[in-house]
C-alpha cells in the first residue's frame, strides 16, 4: 500500500519515534562522577548543582538520583581516591617530625587541589585514602606522650589551621583576579585611629611587606610544636 512520498518531516518523525521507542542511553555512575569532578576543577563548588550536572551528562536530575542519594554523596564519590594519586612522603623516625611532615604534606597537597579544599570546607566529607594522615598524626602525637583525647585534639587543631590557611589563600587568589578591588585593611584606617589602634596604625605602612613574608610551612611547624608541647595536658 502506498503511504505517499517520504518527506523530511516523516523521516524526522520516524527517527524521533525510534529514539523514544527504543531503550534510553544508559547513564553510568563513572560518567556522572567524572563530569562532576571536571565541573569542580573548572568552576568550584559554586558551579556544581544536580540540575547543571544532569544537563552536562544529557539526563534529567531524576536520573541522577537513581545513582546517588544527594549532592553530599556525589561529592564523596568525587573525592574518593584523590589522595591515592599523590605519593606519600618519606616520614622521619622522630614522632614530632612525623607530625610536622605529615601536616606539611597535607597542606602542600591541598594547595594544588583548590576544588578539594572547597569540598572539604563544607564539612563531614573526606577521602578514605587520605585517612592515613589522620592516623599518622594521632599515632605520632601519642608517641610524643599525648593521651588519646589530647592527640585527637592536636589533629583537629592542625586540620583547622591547614584548612583555614588554604581557604584564606584561595580567597586572596580570587581577589587578585579583580585588581579593582582593594583590601579593607589597612586602607580603612584614618588619622583619628592611632589613639584607639596605636599598634595597627604604626604597622599600616609596612603591613603588606610584613605579611608577604608569611611562610605557611614555618608557621605550621610553630603550630605543631606548640600543640605537642601540651603532652601532659588533658586526660
Amino acid at each position: 500500500m502506498d503511504n505517499g512520498p517520504v518527506t523530511k518531516e516523516t523521516e524526522t518523525g520516524t527517527a524521533k519515534a525510534r529514539r523514544t521507542g527504543g531503550r534510553p542511553r544508559r547513564l553510568e555512575l563513572e560518567t556522572i562522577v567524572a563530569t562532576a569532578r571536571r565541573i569542580l576543577e573548572e568552576e568550584g563548588t559554586g558551579g556544581l548543582s544536580m540540575r547543571r550536572l544532569a544537563k552536562e551528562v544529557g539526563a534529567t536530575p531524576m536520573a541522577l538520583y537513581r545513582h546517588v542519594r544527594d549532592k553530599d554523596e556525589l561529592l564523596q564519590l568525587v573525592l574518593a581516591g584523590t589522595a591515592r594519586t599523590r605519593p606519600r612522603p618519606d616520614l622521619p623516625e622522630d614522632p614530632r617530625e612525623r607530625v610536622h611532615t605529615t601536616a606539611l604534606h597535607m597542606l602542600r597537597t591541598l594547595q594544588e587541589l583548590p576544588w578539594v579544599v572547597e569540598v572539604l570546607s563544607l564539612g563531614e566529607l573526606t577521602d578514605k585514602d587520605a585517612l592515613w594522615m589522620v592516623e599518622e598524626i594521632i599515632d605520632s602525637a601519642m608517641a610524643c606522650g599525648q593521651s588519646e583525647r589530647r592527640a585527637v585534639h592536636t589533629y583537629r587543631s592542625i586540620w583547622h589551621h591547614v584548612l583555614g590557611t588554604l581557604v584564606f589563600r584561595t580567597a586572596l587568589a580570587r581577589r587578585a583576579e579583580a585588581p579593582d578591588r582593594h583590601a579593607a585593611f589597612p586602607s580603612l584606617l584614618t588619622d583619628t585611629d592611632p589613639a584607639e589602634l596605636p599598634r595597627l596604625s604604626a604597622l599600616a605602612d609596612r603591613w603588606d611587606g610584613i605579611t608577604d613574608t608569611y611562610d605557611p610551612a614555618e608557621e605550621l611547624r610553630a603550630v605543631v610544636n606548640g600543640l605537642l608541647d601540651r603532652a601532659g595536658d588533658g586526660a
